[in-house]
């Protein structure tokens, strides 16, 4: 069986998800290739096709659109498919013949599935899968669902006309897609992130934050979604109550300039560490000195950073943001606080640092079991094998 996976680029270091989604099919003797806009040279781990170049020059871009479909003339048959399909949703000729460019690497190709690992990277797509004869899959995640449709309201309607079956990462974002037209007789199966459970390992992890200054860490890209300002916020008030601490940030993106402003603002230039990205041996050391784990998301889809911190040992204190809600087990293998209140989690994590050692290390072993219970490659591996069988 051959399955494409439609991505904006081919996935980079912090995007485990894909890396592992596409390894467990290639195990389970699937056929996997990737289209993408962006191609990594690296990136080795499938085949790859790149979406053709949009090119300003009016003259470069007309003999790159004629060398383009004179290569699609043995695939006639499954453009005129696709041209019935897009001019019954009312299509101009004009955004037909574009769409047939931009779609060209897929619209050549003989797939039994074609899965997007984004909603939005569907839009404009959604008769591509029915043409070239391969059923249609989606994944759902924080972004697509949560926040795209705030300034696009409507826009997967007919998205969800065209799909077969949907991936969801959580009942939450589940939830959000029903209450944004998805028929609830659609066929879904919830596929939570994994990660290397033998990788992620420190059994031995004890904290005793008496002993030494309190190390507090968060993974992730540095965007406003991840709550990283609010974060700082709740730190300085431990800051004013002569709390000793260390917050180390891992991760880079677009809210970098923000972040450093707000370190500096909150006069917490002596606590926090921007490390940038790090490798996966890096990052395992620093789980090990870390005694908390803060994931203070606004929204999040589900985060493979706070199950690598459970298993890890580190104490989770995340917000109540969508799939978190599912990742943590609240009072049990972590805690879970209202987002955008950083007094709240101040308060939280001060009442972390006052529990006895056996209650943390009660919340620790929980956390552990929990991953080693739910959320392995393995598992992960044999429901994308259903999924598509």
């Amino acid at each position: 069986m051959k399955i494409g996976l439609v991505l904006s680029a081919t996935p980079s270091y912090s995007e485990t998800f894909f890396n592992s989604k596409i390894k467990g099919l290639q195990e389970n003797d699937f056929e996997v290739v990737l289209f993408v806009q962006h191609k990594s040279p690296s990136f080795k781990l499938c085949p790859v096709y790149k979406s053709p170049k949009v090119f300003k020059n009016p003259m470069l871009q007309f003999f790159s659109m004629l060398v383009v479909f004179l290569k699609l003339v043995p695939n006639s048959k499954t453009i005129i498919r696709y041209m019935r399909l897009e001019r019954r949703d009312n299509n101009s000729w004009f955004q037909i013949v574009k769409k047939i460019y931009l779609n060209a690497h897929i619209l050549s190709q003989k797939l039994n599935w074609l899965h997007f690992g984004f909603a939005t990277m569907a839009l404009g797509k959604e008769n591509v899968a029915k043409s070239i004869d391969a059923k249609m899959g989606v994944s759902f995640r924080g972004f697509d669902l949560a926040i795209y449709p705030l300034k696009h309201p409507n826009c997967y309607n007919l998205l969800w006309k065209r799909l077969d079956k949907v991936h969801t990462i959580s009942n939450d974002l589940l939830n959000i897609a029903y209450s944004l037209g998805l028929s609830k007789n659609m066929n879904v199966e919830k596929i939570t992130p994994a990660i290397d459970i033998e990788f992620f390992k420190n059994e031995d992890k004890n904290i005793k934050p008496n002993q030494h200054k309190l190390q507090i860490l968060t993974v992730g890209r540095l965007h406003w979604k991840k709550g990283i300002v609010a974060t700082l916020e709740a730190l300085a008030k431990l800051k004013d109550e002569n709390i000793d601490f260390t917050y180390s940030i891992v991760g880079m993106g677009e809210d970098y300039e923000r972040i450093a402003y707000a370190i500096v603002d909150l006069k917490l230039t002596n606590h926090v560490k921007l490390f940038g990205k790090k490798s996966r041996n890096e990052l395992i050391q620093i789980y090990k000195k870390s005694d908390i784990y803060i994931q203070y998301s606004i929204s999040e889809g589900f985060c493979n950073s706070v199950i690598e911190a459970q298993a890890m040992g580190p104490l989770c204190i995340v917000s109540n943001a969508e799939g978190l809600t599912e990742n943590i087990e609240n009072n049990k293998t972590g805690w879970l606080v209202n987002s955008l209140e950083a007094p709240t989690l101040a308060l939280k994590i001060i009442e972390v640092l006052n529990l006895n050692e056996q209650e943390k290390e009660m919340i620790r072993s929980n956390a552990r079991e929990r991953v080693l219970n739910y959320f392995s490659l393995e598992k992960q591996k044999e429901a994308f094998k259903s999924f598509y069988s």
